[in-house]
């Protein structure tokens, strides 16, 4: 049900971008507020089942980082009052939903993730992911509307977009929001597995847990292009285009991490 009301929402999201109509976008809006509280019922039905938010797994964290992307827009278009940037959220939203709608999973309750610390570590690295994945798009948008401007053809971005300038502060502030995210998160994660190998080292996976591990090796890789990104943002004056392209590869790694690593080439988390 999520990802057929996500599908529904992003064809309106579609028509209003095309159509630049009024009803048309306030309709797109009320499809994804109704597959967000959708997918809200959906997760608490499967925490009740669980006992505990499903992050667990790789498929259940992928649907739950989908909510979480959900909301974060939905806060941003409401903010913002601005709903151009959903015909580029929502395809990104449907893509993802698919995996647990066609591929479910059941929520493992192994005893080596109980405990708040491991809440904390996924939950924060998923709510980071979310703001990359606003990030990514914003800096799509900014190219566009960038190169429509420099082109001298002020149509179709430039009559749907917020400014350059707009685009650009949303950008950086998705940025810093999700970096701070993902720095708490590496770290609560290094302590929990410090933790799990004193309670649960027979586990090979918990002593799999190591920089030679592809997952932590691309995720201290992802830190480190956000990382650079900011400081390049306010000691370089790396913004604008060179921030929207950097934004891009951290959410292409983010991706990269997030779904093939995650499914065939990590020995440690997956659980």
């Amino acid at each position: 049900m999520p990802l057929a009301l996500y599908s529904v929402a992003l064809v309106a999201y579609v028509w209003h971008f095309s159509a630049r109509d009024a009803a048309v976008g306030r309709a797109a809006t009320t499809l994804l507020v109704a597959a967000a509280l959708t997918h809200t019922f959906v997760i608490g039905m499967q925490t009740m089942g669980a006992g505990h938010v499903p992050i667990a797994g790789a498929t259940s964290a992928i649907s739950t980082f989908v909510w979480l992307l959900a909301l974060a827009y939905l806060y941003t278009e409401m903010t913002t009052d601005e709903r151009a940037m959903g015909v580029f959220i929502l395809p990104l939203l449907v893509a993802l939903q698919a995996i647990p709608a066609f591929r479910p999973s059941a929520e493992v309750a192994s005893p080596v993730l109980q405990g708040p610390l491991f809440g904390v570590h996924v939950s924060s690295l998923l709510f980071a992911y979310a703001s990359f994945a606003l990030a990514c798009v914003i800096g799509i948008t900014y190219v566009l509307l960038f190169k429509e401007i420099k082109a001298k053809h002020l149509g179709f971005f430039y009559a749907r977009l917020p400014s350059l300038q707009v685009l650009d502060r949303m950008n950086q502030r998705a940025i810093a929001i999700g970096w701070i995210f993902l720095t708490l998160g590496m770290i609560v994660g290094a302590v929990w597995a410090t933790q799990a190998r004193g309670y649960a080292g027979s586990d090979p996976r918990v002593q799999a847990m190591s920089l030679q591990d592809p997952k932590i090796f691309v995720a201290l890789v992802c830190w480190a292009v956000y990382s650079f990104e900011l400081f390049a943002a306010r000691r370089i004056g790396w913004g604008g285009r060179r921030a929207a392209y950097l934004s891009a590869l951290g959410f292409a790694i983010v991706l990269l991490n997030f779904v093939p690593i995650s499914y065939f080439l990590t020995k440690s988390h997956n659980f």
